[in-house]
């Protein structure tokens, strides 16, 4: 009788669990879309306590044929398939799909959006990104993928049931620029480093990536009309490295690969000063015509082009001319900072003369602030990264800034003085420095209507590879990413931590060399 009632028993066992696993996907837990911890800081977000599973057996499906749509749409299948295993095959549809799939339209969304907001509705049924621009559905995606847990970020399969917190989500940012800086001069990085920062930042809704191409220690892009530029000035870095540069096709690359994940790429080829590179490899561009020695270290302010020579500008037009060619953004980076040696009288019109060449060519000049000495041509963008005076002069002259204040946005920097790698002549930089600032109330007289956007400068004096890149970089641009997209309103030091220590994991599952600052809460 034991026996049989055991047997019984043991049967009910096997069936309540051989219901439990048909179950698919159901959290132990009651899921809350409000307190995930979304970097940046999404505008709205409402729960529903309900949640989505993601299935073997769910697609991918976008609504329109474009290729741009087609690239989105797989973008987030690659993201998505290593860790979960799962074919995800992407699909066009005209209506909305069935139960279980992800959806990526540019229908449904409303207009206060902007061409970078999103709508993220998270149901039972199903998960739809709606968006106006394909921008919108991509920043969108950065958000889904915070919502799954860190291990959708592994190269290889994982096992963990994917289910993620029902609500919508409704966000877009508050500035149109959103940039960092990449200075490949100094130290220079491969192709394949560029592209991984590319990955590490676009994660973050980073849109902009400027990159310094030329310096005293180095030039790093081939152009053709001047040829010893790349081949000679391109020969060495700070410390005397072997450097190195991008070949056309491989520049072109990178802003391809920079499109595809809708970061616009700026190159900036700085002048009159930090010029030694091309001084050295055409002597005809020096005052007196004798080209300099190259240069491996770290001083600053003692070059200068000839401004006073025709061949100067036509110099710059045969460069601004190929790099127009190659970039696909509206902008050019001209540089115009520490130009100590170039005397006022000579750089005003050398700076004016540039702005020029640079909006025939069609592009937008950008410079430092010090261009602001000079008359700025409409439509041109003074960036602030040291003097509020100049910035000042800019924003007096109806010019817009890109806010890079060096105290704040210098991820160069070290974070205290106990940090290996970095500078400090604008002071130490913790993550609550980096974050605890807003661009529309830093300097007295510019406001939120004169900026366009903020951009976090990474200078590489000191960084020779891409894990010293990486620790310097993280877990600062998180902060800046929320700085530029998040209202001021929404953004509080205490919550953000929380928030940040929680990506630790996403950190380490992207094999990312973070700096575990004593100031976060981590969560491993």
């Amino acid at each position: 009788m034991i026996n049989k009632k055991l047997t019984s028993l043991f049967i009910s066992i096997m069936i309540i669990a051989a219901i439990f696993l048909q179950i698919s996907c159901k959290p132990t837990i009651q899921t809350d879309l409000t307190k995930e911890n979304i970097i940046p800081k999404p505008v709205s977000v409402t729960a529903t306590g309900d949640y989505f599973c993601l299935g073997e057996k769910a697609s991918i499906y976008i609504q329109g044929e474009t290729a741009e749509l087609m690239q989105t749409g797989n973008y987030l299948a690659e993201r998505l398939r290593p860790a979960t295993g799962f074919p995800l095959e992407v699909r066009t549809t005209t209506e909305e799909p069935g139960k279980g799939n992800i959806f990526l339209t540019l229908s449904g969304a409303d207009a206060s959006v902007g061409d970078e907001g999103y709508i993220l509705s998270v149901t039972k049924k199903l998960i739809t990104i709606s968006a106006k621009k394909p921008a919108g559905l991509f920043n969108g995606i950065q958000t889904l993928r915070q919502l799954f847990p860190a291990s959708i970020d592994m190269s290889t399969k994982q096992d963990f049931d994917w289910h993620i917190s029902g609500g919508t989500i409704t966000d877009y940012p508050a500035y149109n620029y959103r940039g960092v800086m990449l200075d490949v001069t100094r130290h220079f990085f491969s192709v394949e480093d560029v592209k991984r920062y590319i990955d590490l930042v676009s994660a973050y809704k980073i849109n902009y990536l400027h990159l310094h191409l030329s310096d005293d220690q180095g030039w790093r892009i081939e152009i053709k009309s001047w040829p010893n530029l790349a081949i000679y000035g391109g020969k060495t870095e700070v410390g005397g490295g072997v450097g190195g540069y991008y070949t056309q096709e491989q520049y072109a690359d990178i802003v391809k690969y920079a499109d595809s994940h809708f970061i616009t790429v700026v190159p900036e080829i700085d002048m009159p000063g930090h010029t030694n590179a091309a001084l050295a490899s055409y002597a005809e561009l020096n005052i007196k015509g004798k080209a300099t020695d190259l240069y491996t270290g770290t001083e600053v302010g003692f070059s200068t082009l000839a401004t006073k020579k025709e061949i100067t500008y036509k110099f710059i037009e045969d460069v601004f001319g190929e790099l127009a060619s190659l970039t696909t953004g509206p902008y050019i980076h001209i540089g115009g900072d520490e130009s100590h040696v170039t005397k006022k009288e000579d750089y005003i019109p050398f700076v004016e003369r540039v702005q020029d060449i640079v909006i025939k060519l069609g592009k937008t000049p950008i410079g430092w602030d010090e261009i602001s000495l000079g008359k700025l041509r409409p439509g041109a963008i003074a960036q602030y990264w040291s003097s509020a005076e100049n910035a000042n002069k800019a924003v007096a002259q109806g010019t817009k800034l890109l806010m890079s204040p060096a105290a704040r946005a210098y991820i160069d920097m070290k974070y205290d003085s106990t940090t290996v790698i970095g500078y400090t002549w604008a002071g130490l930089i913790e993550v609550d420095k980096a974050y605890n600032w807003d661009p529309a109330s830093l300097e007295q007289g510019i406001g939120k209507e004169n900026i366009i956007g903020i951009e976090a400068a990474l200078w590489s004096e000191t960084i020779t590879n891409m894990k010293e890149v990486e620790f310097l970089t993280f877990p600062r641009l998180p902060g800046l990413a929320e700085v530029g997209w998040t209202p001021s309103t929404l953004r509080n030091w205490d919550e953000y931590k929380m928030r940040l220590g929680n990506h630790a994991k996403r950190f380490k599952a992207q094999d990312i060399n973070y700096y575990p600052s004593k100031l976060v809460p981590w969560v491993d």
